[in-house]
C-alpha cells in the first residue's frame, strides 16, 4: 500500500487535537484502517506562527495560537497572566445528559496527566462594578441603592445579568425549556417565543429565536436602559451583539457570578504543549513521519482529478506561494478570518479543479461565524494593592478572597495531623457540597463544615482550614470604561519561595474597545510603519506596552478601585506591562459568535467538511475549530469540531461517549 501524507493547516487547539487523535485514536472497523496512519506515512502540521513547544522548537511566544500564557520576565517559574483564553468548565466525569463541564477538555487534561496541576478559577460571587462614575457592588445593588440606569419596572435595583434573565423568560425558565446538550441544539433550530408579549412589542408569541437579532431582541424587551445597563454590567460586549438569539440564550447562562471554572498552575498554555509533546512520542512509536513546519502559512487550497492541492507561504512573504504540495487529505485548522485570506487566493483567478472555499454556498455558511474582536492588557506589581488587606488598601478593594475546599486542599490538612473521620466526612458531603464549593465568607465555611462533621471546630482547627482553603485571586471586576473588565492572577508563581509579583489582567475587553487601545500602541510622536493588513503582532507574542497606554490603564484602574476623582498615581507604577491584540491577523477576532437567520445544526455538520454543500462533490478537506463549533470561544469547541470529523469520516471511535454529549447538534 503506498505511505499517504495527511496535512494540518494550524497549530492550535484544533489542529493539535486532530493530529494528536490521528496517532492515538483507535478504529471503528477494518472498513476505515486504510484512513488510519501507518508506518511510512507523513503527517504534516504546518503553522504560521513559532509556538515555543519545546526545548527542540522553541518560539516566539507560548503555544496554544488564541491562548497565550504570559509568565513576568518571560521566566515559566515566574507569575504568569493568560492574554487569551484562560479557563474550562470541569467535567464530573458522568455520562449522564444532565453533567455539565467541557468533557473534552477535561478528558484531554486527565490523558495527559495534567489533571494534578488543574486549580480553581475563583469568579467572585459579588463583584465590584464601576458604571457611570458609580462604584458598587454586586450585593448591595438594591431598590435603596440603585445602579444609575433609568432601567423600567425598577430593573435598575437588580444585578445587570438580570437582564439576560428577563429575555430568556421568553422561552425558557427553569422549569421549562431545553436543559441538555441535544435538547439546547433542538431548540436552536425549533425554539420560539413562548411568552406573551405586549402588543407594542416588536417580537411576538410563536416567532421564531434563530431569526432574530439578540440586540433586537433585549431592546425590545429591556428598552435603551435597560439593555445598556446589561450590556456595561456583563463585562463583554459579544455577549450583547446582534447574533442568534437561541443560541445566546444559551451561551449567556455562563456569565452569571460564582459560575465554578477551572485552569492550570502552569498556565493554559501548557495543554498545548503537552499535546505537542504526546504527537512527537506517539508519532515516532508508529514510524510515522512527522513534519511540524512553523512560520508557514496556506495560501491556497483546491482539489484537482481527487487530489487536494496546496499552495503554501512563508512567513517573510506571506501574501506570495513559496511552494506547491499534494495530500490526501487536509484539515484547516484556524478561524474564519484565516479562512477568508486562503479562498481569496484562488477567488479571482482562473484555475483548474474544485475552489471548495468559493462556493457560494460555502461561503453563505463560512459568513455564519461572526467575528468577534478582542483584546487584553496584563500588568504584573510588587504588591496586590488592589486588595483589601494591603498596607494602604484602596476605598473599593476587589472582593477576591473567599475559600474553597479541594482535594489538595484535604492533603495539606491531612499533613497538618487534622482529624481523619473530619476530612473524610468533608469529602464525601452531599448535602451541603463542600468539596470544591466556593464561600463568600469564612464564616459560611466554618459553620457548613461543622454541620457536616456535627462537631465544633477549635480555634486551631478553623484557622488550619481556612488558611488551606483561602483563594485571593481572579474576580473580575466589571466597568463601562474601555478596560471593562479587571482580572486578578495574583502571586501565582511556581516557586512561592520567591520574592513576591502579583498580576491582574489590567483590561479584558473586546468589540467596539478593541479600537481604543489600538491607538495606544504607538507613542505620541509615533506614525504609523505597518499596515493593519500586515501586523501579525498575535502570532509573535505579547508586546511591550508603550507609557501612554500604561497611564491610561492606571488612570481607569485607579477609578475602578479608589473612585470617580482619583489620580492615575493611586495606582503604582507596574513593573511590566503587555498587550495581545487579537483583532490583529491572522485570527482577526479573539472569539466568534452565530449570525441569526442560520441553521446553526446544519452549519456545523456540513461546514466541517464544506464540499457537502456542494452537489457531487466529496473532496477530503475539513475545517475544524471554535468558530463552527457548539461551544464557541472555548477550547472545548475547537476540541469537538475535530472529534467529529475524525468520528464520522476516519472512523475513529469517539474519546468518551457522546450519545448524551453530541460532539457537534445534529439536525432534526
Amino acid at each position: 500500500m503506498k505511505n499517504k501524507t495527511y496535512s494540518i493547516f494550524g497549530a492550535g487547539a484544533s489542529g493539535l487535537y486532530t493530529a494528536w487523535r490521528l496517532l492515538n485514536g483507535e478504529t471503528s472497523g477494518e472498513a476505515h484502517q486504510s484512513k488510519q496512519l501507518h508506518e511510512g506515512d507523513t503527517l504534516e502540521l504546518y503553522d504560521w506562527g513559532q509556538y515555543d513547544f519545546s526545548k527542540e522548537h522553541k518560539g516566539t511566544r507560548a503555544a496554544g495560537a488564541r491562548v497565550c500564557t504570559w509568565h513576568y520576565q518571560d521566566e515559566k517559574s515566574n507569575s504568569y497572566l493568560e492574554l487569551g483564553g484562560m479557563r474550562y468548565s470541569e467535567w464530573d466525569g458522568k455520562n449522564d445528559a444532565m453533567s455539565g463541564g467541557h468533557r473534552l477538555v477535561t478528558t484531554v487534561i486527565k490523558q495527559l496527566g495534567l489533571d494534578k496541576y488543574s486549580i480553581p478559577f475563583n469568579e467572585s460571587t459579588n463583584p465590584l462594578y464601576y458604571l457611570r462614575t458609580k462604584n458598587m457592588y454586586y450585593n448591595d445593588i438594591s431598590k435603596d441603592n440603585p445602579a444609575p440606569y433609568n432601567v423600567k419596572n425598577d430593573g435598575a435595583s437588580q444585578p445587570p445579568d438580570n437582564g439576560f434573565n428577563i429575555v430568556e423568560e421568553l422561552a425558557v425558565t427553569k422549569d421549562t425549556g431545553p436543559q441538555t446538550r441535544a435538547e439546547w441544539c433542538k431548540f436552536y433550530q425549533e425554539g420560539r417565543i413562548t411568552a406573551e408579549t405586549s402588543e407594542s412589542s416588536v417580537f411576538q408569541k410563536g416567532d421564531l429565536l434563530k431569526n432574530i437579532g439578540y440586540w433586537n431582541l433585549m431592546f425590545d424587551q429591556l428598552g435603551s436602559e435597560g439593555y445598556n445597563y446589561t450590556n456595561d454590567g456583563n463585562g463583554y460586549t459579544s455577549n450583547v451583539i446582534n447574533w442568534n438569539s437561541a443560541v445566546a440564550f444559551q451561551a449567556n447562562n455562563e456569565f452569571t457570578p460564582g459560575t465554578e471554572y477551572k485552569t492550570l498552575t502552569h498556565g493554559y498554555s501548557s495543554m498545548f504543549n503537552a499535546l505537542f509533546d504526546a504527537i512527537v512520542k506517539l508519532a515516532k512509536e508508529k514510524g510515522v513521519n512527522f513534519e511540524y513546519h512553523p512560520n508557514t502559512r496556506l495560501h491556497s487550497i483546491l482539489e484537482i482529478d481527487n487530489v487536494i492541492h496546496y499552495t503554501i507561504a512563508r512567513r517573510e512573504d506571506p501574501n506570495k506561494k513559496s511552494a506547491s504540495k499534494t495530500t490526501a487529505a487536509a484539515w484547516l485548522a484556524m478561524p474564519r478570518g484565516s479562512l477568508d485570506l486562503v479562498a481569496q487566493a484562488t477567488r479571482y483567478e482562473n484555475h483548474k479543479g474544485l475552489d471548495v472555499l468559493n462556493h457560494r454556498k460555502v461561503q453563505l455558511y463560512l459568513e455564519s461565524a461572526v467575528l468577534q474582536p478582542s483584546y487584553k492588557v496584563g500588568m504584573f506589581f510588587d504588591s496586590p494593592w488592589w486588595m483589601a488587606n494591603a498596607p494602604f488598601p484602596p476605598p473599593y478593594p476587589a472582593p477576591i478572597i473567599s475559600y474553597e475546599v479541594t482535594t489538595d486542599v484535604l492533603h495539606a490538612l491531612a499533613k497538618e495531623g487534622y482529624p481523619k473521620q473530619y476530612l473524610v466526612e468533608i469529602e464525601k458531603s452531599k448535602n451541603p457540597v463542600v468539596i470544591e464549593t466556593p464561600f463568600a465568607s469564612a464564616a459560611d465555611l466554618v459553620s457548613t463544615v461543622e454541620k457536616i462533621i456535627g462537631a465544633s471546630l477549635s480555634l486551631a482547627q478553623k484557622a488550619q482550614l481556612l488558611d488551606a482553603s483561602e483563594r485571593n485571586t481572579i474576580g473580575p471586576s466589571v466597568t463601562d470604561t474601555p478596560i471593562r473588565q479587571v482580572v486578578y492572577f495574583g502571586n501565582n508563581a511556581l516557586d512561592q519561595n520567591a520574592k513576591p509579583v502579583y498580576g491582574i489582567l489590567a483590561s479584558y475587553d473586546d468589540e467596539q474597545f478593541t479600537s481604543f487601545w489600538e491607538e495606544l500602541e504607538y507613542s505620541t510622536d509615533s506614525v504609523e510603519k505597518t499596515a493593519f493588513s500586515e501586523n501579525y503582532q498575535p502570532l509573535i507574542g505579547p508586546r511591550k506596552a508603550p507609557d501612554v497606554m500604561v497611564k491610561m490603564l492606571r488612570q481607569q484602574l485607579a477609578a475602578v478601585h479608589f473612585g470617580p476623582y482619583a489620580d492615575y498615581s493611586a495606582v503604582p507604577e507596574p513593573l511590566e506591562t503587555r498587550y495581545m491584540d487579537w483583532s490583529l491577523p491572522p485570527f482577526n477576532a479573539g472569539y466568534h459568535a452565530y449570525a441569526a437567520h442560520y441553521d446553526i445544526c446544519d452549519v456545523q455538520q456540513k461546514i466541517r467538511k464544506p464540499s457537502q454543500l456542494i452537489k457531487g462533490a466529496d473532496a477530503n478537506i475539513f475545517i475544524v475549530g471554535e468558530a463552527y463549533s457548539n461551544d464557541q470561544a472555548w477550547v472545548e469547541g475547537a476540541f469537538c469540531t475535530a472529534e467529529s470529523v475524525l468520528n464520522d469520516f476516519f472512523g475513529i471511535k469517539p474519546i468518551i461517549s457522546n450519545k448524551e454529549y453530541p460532539f457537534i447538534c445534529p439536525c432534526s
